[in-house]
């Protein structure tokens, strides 16, 4: 009977020798995952395979509720199981998580998911150092020393043309908005708390958004967005209003409109009590 309850009373009807159900619950850092024992040990010699086809689940750490606990990136873990599914990696066009996702790689022991998200084999943003080195070598040796340095620069020229850095940087609107507070001082205090910001979020198309903050982009509340989709539920990962600024002027942007609206949210009829205000304002800035 304890054995049934830890299990979550799914029966074994996988490998008769093996003291787990064919139906397994995992919480990975706070994230529920439920697949079937044979995806866990699809990898041999994998941490996972050693888990549940070296071990008893008795020996495995679980949570409250008997689910088998992993201390680990819990978004990230969906596109581990996807890789134990069928052996196959993919990811989203401007997936900003593929160096954390090669770590948790490492961590797991998947070494062929590691060697993949390898940044000498994903060449999805940029022409690989790899490449680049092996063609201005070539160049190098068919031209000489003299023409193989004109070439060098030719090649550093036209490559700079063809930068996706430069092309990707297309047209669009980006508005940031942010809910903060603050309090209006009396005449006779120094010390007023003026503007707290609380989150900033970002609205816009999501290509852009990712192109703009990079990793400072909190994205778990619309994953896996398709590029070209527009979302309004991305914020970032600080509460400084003029650091998002900066990241916008320096990729082109210019503010073009803004607006706000402030209520009392707080008042009494104490003199001595500061009243506070709470605030919305939105800043939406352009890229020709």
């Amino acid at each position: 009977m304890a054995l049934a309850d830890t299990e979550r009373g799914v029966s074994n009807c996988g490998d008769p020798g093996s003291p787990f159900s064919e139906i397994i619950e995992l919480n990975v850092g706070g994230q529920v995952y439920v697949t079937r024992h044979k995806t866990l040990i699809a990898v041999p010699d994998s941490l996972l395979w050693n888990m549940f086809s070296k071990k008893s689940p008795k020996e495995l750490a679980r949570d409250s509720k008997g689910r088998f606990f992993l201390d680990r990136d819990g978004f990230l873990f969906r596109y581990i199981l996807d890789y134990l599914r069928d052996l196959n990696l993919v990811l989203p066009d401007y997936f900003p998580e593929k160096s954390r996702l090669q770590r948790e790689a490492d961590f797991f022991q998947l070494r062929d998911l590691a060697k993949r998200l390898s940044p000498r084999v994903i060449k999805d943003d940029s022409i690989s150092e790899e490449i680049s080195q092996s063609d201005t070598e070539e160049g190098a040796q068919q031209c000489g020393s003299s023409g193989g340095m004109e070439t060098l620069r030719a090649m550093s020229v036209s490559g700079a043309m063809r930068s996706p850095s430069l092309d990707s940087k297309k047209s669009g609107y980006i508005t940031i908005g942010y809910r903060g507070s603050y309090t209006i001082g009396r005449d006779i205090q120094t010390d007023a708390k003026f503007r707290r910001v609380a989150r900033i979020t970002v609205c816009g198309k999501t290509a852009l958004a990712k192109e703009v903050f990079g990793d400072t982009l909190n994205e778990s509340r619309d994953p896996d967005r398709p590029p070209e989709r527009y979302t309004s539920r991305y914020y970032l990962k600080y509460n400084f209003l003029e650091q998002a600024f900066d990241k916008l002027t320096e990729v082109g942007f210019h503010m073009v409109a803004c607006s706000s609206t402030g209520t009392c949210a707080y008042t009494s009829n104490d003199p001595n009590e500061d009243k506070i205000w709470t605030s919305y304002t939105e800043y939406v800035f352009c890229r020709d």
